[in-house]
Formats: structure tokens, C-alpha cells, sequence
């Protein structure tokens, strides 16, 4: 007899995955299947904020704008290891928007949202340091704001594992390949690494991102599903082209704007574009055209040059937006929009359908879909925090001296490092650790054994890749011997299973 659950949400991005928080907190018998790893697709490919979306006030979009400044201070409580502020610096040029447009846009920003833990807007004077060897010297005067920084792959794993621990089932590498409808519930066949299984659920959340149409048509075929708009974005991280912890923002000729953001300490994180995706999601990288766009306009505004050929790496994803017939790939909707299917005469076992969204707006998003559903329960993720999270935003500097008198044995690197990723749940990681010969085998870097046990064992971490590129950003400092014994560690691990 198949195993019977409540709500089964498919897709491991951040929709499913704060879904499936909210869900298994509020009592629900729950599992979520992701195809891949989580995070894996469009969840680990973005610029990396938590932010209100300044452009978006140009397009008019003051309610995603206000809920996601509402986010932006919510999700820097519930997540301030893997969520910090930043300052972004906005060049005024001439022959662009105004300064008055500027400042306008930047006064609704600081108040639209209620902005409470974060620094205001000022004026800067760009002849000045840290920025008059930086910028083009026809840039004189700009504005800085706030906004926050989020480790985007950790946000969808820490929903995932406090999803768990509320008896959430979370199933990676599984494939939802078939949704048949019956008169009281789904039957769901999914395909792993065992073979195929069957299960049977009340609800179904399709959270599925760029493949919301393709299972949308397995459960409801015989109707036309043409509701997403594919678009593109791609980055450049290049060796670290700036010093300091503030960020840039740059406006392009083509109304567009790109970042320029300080990256895991030694790179600077360039993008992003904006193009029109049709090809298979599974296999997406940056063009040489995006390159090329991304190097000219930054280009426009730092005085040394960068070319595609100093990046040292690049991502690329593809964001599933609702199809909002927008002319333009930078000005369709950021928006979510919900499709409700409960058969034809408005009985049947519901399908909620997920299009659009974006990092910011994922808890929100998540008690908008439970409410859609008609589930019961007090909303409550809020307040409550993720998984490492309980600590005070405004003392996170305290909260590593701490840890580094409790660990005096750990290096300043790994100090920075794990307390960034794991939060309070660094001691569950170092356990009872007196020092770093009590890690396990030295893998590389500041990386041991015993880390990889902690990913494996409660983040879902099943290869190397997993770890060196979603669970963390090693790829980018480890050298090849290293990230080959990442890899030969979990080959030793499935031999011993």
C-alpha cells in the first residue's frame, strides 16, 4: 500500500522549500521531491539579495516593492549568519535618470517598507575615496543605500532541514514522472535512485520553477500550459576589482542595471542579464553575447577595464516568470502569481501551480500558497528562526568572538567561514572538538572530514558537487587535488552505505 501524505510539493527551490517549512510546522504530513539537489537550478543562480527591487518602483510594482522591504528586515532576523546588510553606491550619470528621479525612488525605498535595522540613504561624493580610483572620473556625485546579501543555495537547504525537523519527508535526486487525480487525492509515481515508487497525496503543490508547464501538463493533460516566460541571467565573478565591503550599482543605456559585488572575500560577483530563454533548463551556461554585455557595462563606469577573459568563473540560470505579455524580459513581473486547479466542478484534490517570484518574497509567497490551499494552522514563520539563525542581526560581530573563545584552536578563516554558514549550529559541527586534529582527514583549505559528515548527514549533501558549489562556494578556493578528494570522499561513503 503506498504511503499517504497531505501535501506533496514538488521542486526544491526556495518556493517549494519555504512551502514545505510552513506546511510541516503547521502539522501537515509533508514530502517534497526535487529532481536534482536542492537548489540546484534558478534558487542558486541569482545575484545572491535580499532586496525590495529599486527598478521595480520605475514599472509601478509598489506592492511587491513594500512586501519585499517588509521581507528584506523579517528574513535578516530569521537568517543573520546566512543574510547581512550591504551598502550599494548608485552613480549618478548624466544623460541617464535624473537626480531628482534618483533621489525620489531612493526616498520611497527607505520608506515604503518600514525600514528599521538598516542605515538610510546619503549622498556620497564619488571624487573621493574609496570610490575616486574605482569610477570613471565624469562620475562625481552618488547615492548609497541598503540592502542585504543572502547565501542563496543555504537559504533553500536551512528550509529544507528545519522543514525535516517538523517531520517534513525531503527526498532529493527523486522525479515526480506522473500526477493522476482521484476523487480524494493525488497519485503521485516518483522515480529515484531505488526505481519508482508510488505515493498518494491530499494536495499537490508544483513548485517545479522552469518545469511548472511540463508537470502541469502531466496532471491536467489535454489543455494548453503556456504561462511562464523564460529569462536568462547570467554572472561573471572576476578577481577582486575593488577594495571595501560596499557594492555598486550601475545603470546601463538599455534601462537595464548590473551589480558589482564584493564575493567571498577574493572576487568581485558582475550581473546580471536579462535574455530570452527557450532551451533546456538542465543545461544552461552564459553566452559569449552576455559576457560581452556584462564587461561593456561595467566598463561604462570602473576606470580599469574588465574583459570575459579575467572571470575566473561564471553561473548561469533561468528565472521562471509569469508571462505577463511585458514587452520586455527586464520588465515582466518579478511578481508570483498562483494557478488553482481543483477539476472542473471546483471538488477535486487541489493542484497549486507557482509562477514568478523571487528570493525576497519566498516566506511571504509560501503562507499566500498555504492560504490558497485552505490550510489551517497559525502562521509562524515569521518570527521563528532558521535553522542556525538564533542570533541578534545587530550582534553578529559578538557572536564570533564568542565562538573564537569557545574554538580558540580554529584559524581566523574557518572561524569567519563557519560561523557565516552554520550559525549557532557551528557547536553541532564542532561538537566537542579540541582541536583540528579532532576533524577528521584535512581535505583542503580549511576544509575536514568532519564537515562533510555534518553536510551529508543533515543538509542532504549526496557528491561533491553539492557541497563545493551549493553548500558552500569552495569550488572557488579549493585547487583540483582538493576538490577531487571532496569527490572521492563521497565514493568512499556510497561504497560504505
Amino acid at each position: 500500500m503506498s504511503e499517504h501524505f497531505d501535501l506533496l510539493v514538488i521542486g526544491g527551490g526556495i518556493n517549494g522549500a519555504g512551502i514545505a517549512r510552513d506546511a510541516a510546522g503547521r502539522g501537515l504530513k509533508v514530502l517534497l521531491v526535487e529532481k536534482d539537489d536542492l537548489a540546484s537550478h534558478t534558487s542558486s543562480a541569482s545575484t545572491k539579495l535580499v532586496h525590495g527591487g529599486l527598478r521595480y518602483l520605475e514599472h509601478l510594482e509598489f506592492r511587491l516593492v513594500r512586501e519585499s522591504l517588509i521581507e528584506r528586515e523579517r528574513l535578516l532576523k530569521i537568517a543573520p549568519h546566512i543574510i547581512w546588510p550591504l551598502r550599494f553606491v548608485l552613480p549618478h550619470d548624466a544623460g541617464l535618470r535624473p537626480k531628482w528621479m534618483l533621489r525620489l525612488g531612493l526616498f520611497l525605498y527607505d520608506h515604503l517598507g518600514g525600514r528599521k535595522l538598516l542605515p538610510p540613504t546619503r549622498t556620497v561624493n564619488l571624487r573621493e575615496p574609496p570610490h575616486a580610483d574605482v569610477l570613471e572620473e565624469r562620475l562625481t556625485k552618488g547615492f548609497e543605500y541598503s540592502d542585504c546579501w543572502v547565501e542563496d543555495s543555504r537559504l533553500v537547504v536551512l528550509n529544507c532541514v528545519d522543514a525535516k525537523e517538523r517531520g517534513a519527508d525531503i527526498r532529493t535526486r527523486t522525479e515526480c514522472i506522473a500526477l493522476e487525480r482521484g476523487e480524494e487525492h493525488w497519485t503521485a509515481t516518483l522515480k529515484g535512485a531505488d526505481g519508482e515508487e508510488a505515493i498518494s497525496a491530499r494536495m499537490v503543490v508544483n513548485a517545479a520553477g522552469p518545469w511548472v508547464d511540463e508537470v502541469l501538463g502531466n496532471a491536467v493533460p489535454g489543455e494548453r500550459h503556456e504561462n511562464l516566460r523564460l529569462v536568462k541571467g547570467s554572472h561573471l565573478i572576476f578577481p577582486r576589482l575593488f577594495e571595501g565591503e560596499h557594492c555598486y550599482i550601475f545603470q546601463n543605456k538599455d534601462d537595464r542595471i548590473i551589480f558589482a559585488i564584493p564575493y567571498e572575500r577574493e572576487f568581485t560577483l558582475v550581473g546580471t542579464t536579462d535574455q530570452a530563454f527557450e532551451g533546456d533548463p538542465d543545461t544552461i551556461e552564459i553566452s559569449p553575447e552576455e559576457s560581452r554585455y556584462i564587461c561593456e557595462a561595467a566598463n561604462e563606469y570602473l576606470r580599469v577595464d574588465v574583459s570575459p577573459g579575467q572571470a575566473v568563473s561564471s553561473y548561469a540560470g533561468v528565472r521562471p516568470l509569469y508571462d505577463d505579455k511585458a514587452a520586455s524580459n527586464s520588465t515582466v513581473t518579478r511578481d508570483y502569481v498562483f494557478e488553482l486547479d481543483k477539476g472542473h466542478d471546483g471538488k477535486a484534490p487541489a493542484l497549486l501551480s507557482i509562477f514568478g517570484g523571487k528570493i525576497t518574497t519566498y516566506r511571504k509567497l509560501a503562507e499566500h500558497a498555504l492560504e490558497k490551499l485552505r490550510v489551517p494552522g497559525q502562521k509562524w514563520t515569521a518570527e521563528n528562526a532558521l535553522p542556525g539563525g538564533d542570533i541578534d542581526p545587530t550582534a553578529f560581530d559578538s557572536f564570533v568572538d564568542e565562538t573564537a573563545r569557545r574554538y580558540p584552536w580554529l584559524p581566523q578563516s574557518a572561524l569567519a567561514r563557519l560561523t557565516r554558514a552554520y550559525g549557532t549550529r557551528i557547536e553541532m559541527l564542532l561538537a566537542d572538538a579540541q582541536g583540528l586534529n579532532d576533524l577528521g582527514p584535512h581535505i583542503g583549505g580549511d576544509l575536514y572530514a568532519r564537515e562533510l559528515e555534518y553536510l551529508a548527514d543533515h543538509e542532504f549533501a549526496l557528491c561533491a558537487e553539492d557541497v563545493l558549489w551549493r553548500r558552500s562556494k569552495l569550488k572557488l578556493h579549493l585547487d583540483e587535488a582538493a576538490q577531487t578528494r571532496v569527490h572521492d570522499w563521497f565514493e568512499a561513503r556510497k561504497v560504505s552505505a
